[in-house]
């Protein structure tokens, strides 16, 4: 009873490995061969004299053993020897010198030498797959995949693709407004595949920019056949996002072909990208130009540029200078991004008023010392150059409190109304 068990763990064995995904029937049979080798050499000490025949086709195996004929008295290794009495019982020709093959059962050897190929099978079955899981998405970087919710954690989710194989959606790659159910299909690109210990863990995104560019790839056919290029790509997931185009055919408007008829282009991603609000905006090398368009629905006066800083002085009318900031200081901040410059945000002079201003240090008196220095940390040093920058940019880049950006306008306006 016990070796009809071995036997049938035995093709157990054969048919689990013969089923497993992504290896292929060469791999395949090497890796069954080398397994009987290594378990052969584990009993023997060796598995030179041992031919391994591994039959894919019918999912079977035969496993030959190759020994010497020695006299009787002489045998001293019956792995690699056969005494003449017992090779004359196979055939009585055999004479001394000559080598005698006969088959060897495997289930023969006894449960631990099975337990041991099921054992040393799997470790190799594993290895394999974990390689060939790793070659499949190390090529599928930065392109779009549809995988199915498996499994809801607090920092990720664990998804699975078509063929069972698992990936990790983390929470930090989740647009904030995600929310999934066991079941449900998930798209997004594949941004990198690590592999500490070649344990490869795929990890996806919906924030990176990469994901936008390959839905505007999938919905403009301009983009997709190279008329028109998407040159930069800013991104707040979930709220707002700036990109830049190019068209190397005058007869194309690249911003019309992104958005589409009514926008019925966008549309489409805009849902995906749950109510993701994208400003499509005309690429140029001329980087005054590209800053105003980037900054748009505002529309700039004046610009001074601080190339080796990477930074700009951005100056607009009042009514302008909310627009350009936008809600939570959004614009600017993508505006940033896009064209990779600081842009700082000041209101026009008011020609009206004197041309005369006042340095901060002039009001110690009425305004603490440290928020002074704060101030002057952001590059403003005059009482001018406070009242025309905007007031969310007080609060933000000084840090300091609404109330107390509110009470030194109010201290700084006094002065020069009087």
């Amino acid at each position: 009873m016990a070796k009809k068990e071995e036997t049938i763990s035995l093709i157990d064995t054969f048919s689990e490995f013969k089923e497993t995904k992504n290896i292929d029937r060469t791999t395949m049979v090497s890796v069954l061969e080398e397994s009987f080798r290594s378990v052969i050499a584990k009993m023997f000490g060796t598995d030179e004299n041992y031919d391994v025949i591994v039959n894919p086709d019918k999912g079977d195996f035969e496993i030959w053993r190759n020994r010497v004929v020695v006299a009787d008295d002489e045998l001293t290794n019956p792995n690699m020897q056969i005494a003449l009495s017992e090779a004359q019982k196979v055939d009585t020709s055999y004479e001394i010198g000559e080598e005698v093959t006969d088959e060897v059962i495997f289930a023969k050897f006894g449960r631990r030498a099975i337990l041991n190929l099921r054992q040393t099978l799997a470790s190799k079955i594993l290895e394999l797959e974990k390689d060939s899981l790793y070659n499949k998405y190390i090529d599928k970087v930065g392109t779009i995949i549809a995988a199915e919710v498996y499994q809801i954690w607090k920092k990720e989710i664990l998804l699975l693709d078509d063929e069972g194989n698992e990936l990790l959606l983390p929470k930090t790659e989740q647009i904030p407004s995600d929310f999934y159910r066991k079941g449900e299909t998930v798209r997004a690109v594949v941004a990198r595949v690590d592999n500490r210990n070649n344990n490869p863990k795929i990890i996806l995104s919906r924030t990176s920019p990469i994901f936008l560019q390959r839905l505007l790839e999938m919905e403009v056919p301009e983009i997709n056949d190279g008329l028109i290029t998407i040159k930069k790509i800013a991104r707040i997931p979930g709220e707002r996002a700036k990109l830049a185009v190019e068209s190397y055919d005058d007869r194309i408007d690249p911003v019309g072909a992104c958005v589409g008829v009514k926008g019925s282009r966008i549309h489409g991603i805009v849902r995906e990208l749950r109510n993701e609000n994208i400003d499509v905006i005309n690429y140029t090398s001329n980087i005054q130009l590209f800053i105003q368009r980037a900054l748009s629905p505002a529309r700039v006066s004046s610009i001074v540029m601080h190339e080796e800083e990477k930074k700009v002085e951005v100056y607009l009318k009042p009514e302008e200078v909310s627009l350009a900031i936008g809600k939570g200081g959004m614009n600017i901040k993508l505006a940033s991004m896009l064209t990779e410059y600081t842009i700082d945000v000041y209101r026009e002079l008011d020609e009206s008023v004197a041309d005369e201003d006042i340095y901060l240090e002039e009001f110690e008196d009425e305004i603490d010392g440290w928020i002074i220095d704060a101030i002057k940390a952001i590059g403003l040093d005059t009482a001018k150059a406070v009242l025309n920058a905007p007031r969310e940019m007080l609060i933000e880049k000084a840090d300091l409190e609404e109330d107390t950006v509110d009470e030194i306008l109010s201290i700084l306006r006094a002065e020069f109304e009087e």
